[in-house]
């Protein structure tokens, strides 16, 4: 198997670090992890797909590892678009016209989102839990209590009383999420310590607080991203050759017995429900995941 190669690449708000494995002029893969996670969740994925000749980047997110802003007075963001603009910024840096984009959780978001707004610049997507558009402007709608209850870390975000629990405890946090939302997987406390230094980025809570507060409206988003942001108030469908993951058992999300997301998807589209596994699809469920980069890559 071969060797990540950890690299920097300048984009206009960031510097962001990022895991290359395999040869530079092998066809684009990017690996895109979530909250609270990080790269190490393709661990048992980028070295295989770099083995078969595929160029693979598995960047560290806004607020993650090594990843850095340009500047102190930019907004440290953590909207949707913002997530998807980063991904762009990305793949432009890197010289890379179109890929097969992979993500979960905020990875996911930043996939879909350029998927469906950029489908030129997107081969094929592997997603988890389906479309990760937001619908900000009807968030204010209730859900079902059991979903509420679920989404207890959000609320607490939103109040002063998070900001600082997030900051003093961030690492026993984020391990209760995993733990939460993984209910049934073995290997927590084992890999949990593999991606627990990512979140010691200096950005980290102020990136997490925003996203959550945005999603709500309860934060304003960067102006340059407005634009973008009108565009996803419309919920564009996603026409790319689409592969969506999703655990059984996931403790923040489970998987619907009926697939409520398949009407947003225009293309070739599959739903794949995997039996055991939580909300960390990839480090969880690797093998389910790299055959599902294959069976796009090879069609």
């Amino acid at each position: 198997m071969t060797q990540a190669v950890m690299q920097f690449c300048k984009t206009e708000s960031l510097t962001i670090g990022y895991e290359h494995h395999g040869p530079e002029n092998g066809t684009p893969v990017i690996l895109l992890h979530g909250f609270p996670y990080s790269p190490r969740a393709y661990d048992e994925i980028a070295p295989p797909l770099a083995a078969k000749g595929y160029r693979v980047i598995v960047p560290y997110l806004r607020g993650y590892g090594p990843t850095r802003f340009n500047s102190p007075d930019t907004l440290r963001s953590g909207q949707q678009a913002a997530l998807a603009q980063d991904l762009l910024e990305l793949m432009d840096a890197l010289s890379i016209e179109q890929a097969t984009l992979c993500g979960y959780d905020w990875g996911g978001r930043a996939a879909c989102i350029v998927a469906a707004l950029y489908p030129e610049r997107v081969r094929g997507l592997v997603t988890g839990d389906g479309y990760n558009l937001q619908d900000i402007p009807n968030s204010i709608q209730p859900l079902d209590p059991q979903s509420e209850h679920r989404y207890w870390y959000q609320y607490y975000f939103h109040t002063p009383r998070g900001v600082e629990g997030l900051t003093q405890n961030r690492r026993a946090l984020c391990e209760l999420l995993w733990q939460l939302w993984s209910p049934t997987w073995a290997r927590n406390a084992e890999r949990f310590p593999l991606s627990a230094p990512a979140f010691d980025n200096p950005d980290f809570v102020e990136v997490v607080i925003h996203s959550y507060r945005h999603r709500f409206m309860y934060a304003p988003g960067d102006p340059a991203l407005e634009g973008m942001e009108q565009a996803l108030e419309k919920q564009p469908a996603i026409s790319v050759p689409t592969i969506s993951l999703c655990g059984a058992d996931d403790g923040v999300g489970p998987a619907p017995e009926d697939d409520e997301d398949a009407h947003h998807f225009t293309g070739i589209y599959e739903r794949r429900v995997l039996a055991g596994v939580g909300h960390n699809i990839p480090e969880e469920a690797p093998g389910e995941t790299l055959k599902a980069l294959l069976d796009l890559l090879q069609r």
